[in-house]
């Protein structure tokens, strides 16, 4: 579920449940303004898609099959070819086939985003690339993904950017920095929430309570305490009038109404009706959603592909 800017993780917590992450604990509540949903199981893009079968996971496909077996403690979705697991505490990544490609061996472990990945072993997070190597030493008290060349991190309680090489691009200025998609970085000043463009330069002025990054054109904002969507413009192009709000993918975005998730298309309107408990975004056709513990997939049109089980 998209937040603030984009969703945290702490050393304190359990690792692979966002792309952004930070050292301090009392940093999860300003970030995390919406909570509940589990995206760790789908984050990632590509045809195959996490299940958890007797309390392991595998993965099945588009026509739900299962594919690789049912094997593993935690499982994330695939992008960039590779998928984060953990076995026994520890995170690695494996490869379409389900085999190791990357050592489990991390405290924390994001998805591949423009060929590196976010890592954290101890104090400190850093980036490798796909063969397991350091490619920006652990370093960061904070840090974030990939995008447009560019990733959010945090220096002396600042954030701002670096580069693949781990130079500094935008200098540490922002109270929250979150990750660049599609040209533009939604960052914090004080309470509220603006946009940036890849030299920093502020195109967006701060003035959400809270707000998500931008996919397929548009980007979750929070007004009086509601959410809705705005375009690159700042202008609302959806009405604040959810509870909870995730980012388009699929043209679909999750929305919450008293505490049922459901997804709206980009008019606004429904177009599979809030009868969930929790769901995550969809990939390829097919969107996470739970009942209960119990997560099953579904089709653009609401339809069971793989019914939700324990």
């Amino acid at each position: 579920m998209t937040s603030g800017v984009e969703e945290v993780r702490t050393t304190g917590r359990t690792p692979g449940l966002g792309k952004k992450h930070m050292l301090a604990a009392a940093a999860v509540a300003v970030f995390l303004v919406l909570v509940g949903v589990a995206l760790w199981l789908f984050s990632g893009s590509g045809n195959l898609f996490p299940v958890r079968v007797n309390g392991k996971y595998g993965y099945i496909n588009k026509s739900a099959k299962l594919v690789i077996a049912p094997q593993f403690d935690r499982a994330d979705g695939f992008s960039e070819g590779l998928a984060v697991v953990q076995l026994n505490q520890r995170w690695g990544y494996i490869d379409r086939s389900g085999k190791l490609a990357i050592t489990p061996q991390y405290d924390l472990a994001d998805p591949f985003s423009e060929g590196l990945a976010l890592v954290g072993t101890g104090p400190s997070l850093g980036y490798i690339d796909k063969s397991g190597r350091y490619a920006i030493n652990p370093q960061f008290e904070g840090a974030g993904q990939f995008g447009d060349g560019r990733a959010p991190v945090i220096v002396n309680g600042r954030w701002g950017y670096i580069d693949k090489t781990g130079r500094m691009l935008i200098n540490p200025q922002f109270d929250e920095g979150g990750n660049f998609s599609e040209g533009l970085a939604v960052v914090r000043l004080s309470d509220k929430y603006g946009y940036i463009d890849v030299s920093g330069k502020m195109l967006i002025t701060p003035q959400f309570s809270s707000a998500g990054d931008f996919h397929e054109g548009l980007a979750v904002a929070r007004l009086d305490n509601r959410f809705g969507y705005i375009d690159k413009s700042g202008r609302v192009k959806i009405a604040p009038q959810f509870d909870a709000a995730g980012d388009f993918s699929d043209g679909l975005a999750l929305v919450s109404i008293s505490g049922r998730y459901g997804y709206v298309g980009k008019s606004g309107k429904f177009a599979i009706n809030p009868q969930f408990d929790q769901g995550g975004n969809f990939q390829a056709g097919l969107a996470p959603v739970w009942i209960g513990n119990r997560e099953g997939y579904i089709d653009r049109n609401g339809k069971y592909v793989w019914n939700p089980a324990g």
